[in-house]
């Protein structure tokens, strides 16, 4: 008579607490990488805040005090990053402008990110007639210059908030759709997809039980690197006239004026630009750490 197999002996081990895994992830971060960190948070909390930040309203005007230096005091306002050619607070129009600047990325980041994934999971699923349609509608729009094409439509349609948001959306989710994709087919032969679709279990349950879960870190580094391009687009249509229409602030719009300016007045432009320079950098450099850390083949 054989004995019984042995259960399975419970790990009695204590579990770490939420605090010890916090510590141990902040261990993991290199120390150059925190400054970029704290630089971001700056920048979110701007946007966030940027009614308690502001020293002045930012759409403000004083033709007496158009164009002044960085520190300039003018019946009793002090201008700490200078003024513009209407006397406006270059300070509190850069806080505003993070505010405009950065929700039209997490928003444009959010919309083609829920576009690209749902395209590059459906491609990958189905094969066939489906997977070709998505993939060639992929090679066409990574055909023609993001850019030129958000000008193009953006010309058409109109600027403003809600619409340069649309435009990004729709022409940048195509990375998405490529690496979702690409991920997403490579996990359709493993044993528990095609358990699950022998058992009969719904396609969408798949895809969003299976196959999302593992995609989502790879998710996660495209997002944060396209929180860099949307910023730098929308930063790009502003610059045009496409962008955040006035009297919103804008970086790009008022980089647009600045330059004008130039010779006698640089900060106008000079202090967005550092700003515009600052956040992509930030979040670019967070973004390869995230990609490093979350891609075990790059561990």
């Amino acid at each position: 008579m054989s004995m019984p197999a042995p259960l399975p002996q419970e790990d009695l081990r204590p579990r770490p607490s939420f605090g010890a895994v916090l510590r141990s992830a902040a261990a993991s971060v290199p120390p150059y990488l925190w400054i970029f960190i704290a630089i971001l948070l700056g920048f979110i909390a701007m946007a966030l805040f940027a009614p308690l930040l502001a020293p002045n309203d930012p759409t403000s005007q004083n033709l007496l005090g158009r164009m002044k230096a960085p520190g300039s005091v003018i019946r009793g306002v002090t201008y700490i990053f200078g003024s513009d050619e209407l006397g406006r607070d270059v300070l509190s129009r850069i806080i505003y402008g993070a505010r405009a600047s950065m929700s039209v990325a997490v928003l444009s980041v959010c919309l083609s990110g829920a576009i690209g994934i749902l395209a590059g999971l459906l491609a990958a699923y189905c094969r066939g007639w489906v997977e070709s349609a998505v993939m060639r509608l992929v090679d066409m729009m990574l055909s023609i210059p993001a850019l030129l094409f958000a000008v193009i439509t953006v010309a058409v349609i109109g600027p403003g908030f809600i619409n340069v948001i649309l435009v990004l959306g729709l022409t940048r989710w195509t990375r998405y759709a490529r690496v979702v994709y690409g991920q997403a087919l490579g996990l359709m032969p493993q044993p528990y997809v095609r358990y699950a679709r022998f058992v009969g279990t719904r396609p969408l349950a798949i895809m969003c039980r299976h196959l999302l879960p593992n995609v989502f870190g790879q998710v996660v580094v495209v997002a944060t690197l396209e929180f860099g391009s949307m910023v730098l687009f929308e930063a790009g249509l502003s610059f045009l006239g496409l962008g955040v229409q006035p009297p919103t602030p804008s970086w790009g719009a008022m980089m647009n004026v600045g330059r004008h300016y130039l010779d006698t007045a640089w900060w106008i432009a000079g202090f967005p630009g550092l700003c515009l320079f600052l956040l992509v950098l930030s979040v670019n450099i967070i973004g390869d750490h995230l990609r490093d850390r979350l891609d075990p083949r790059l561990r």
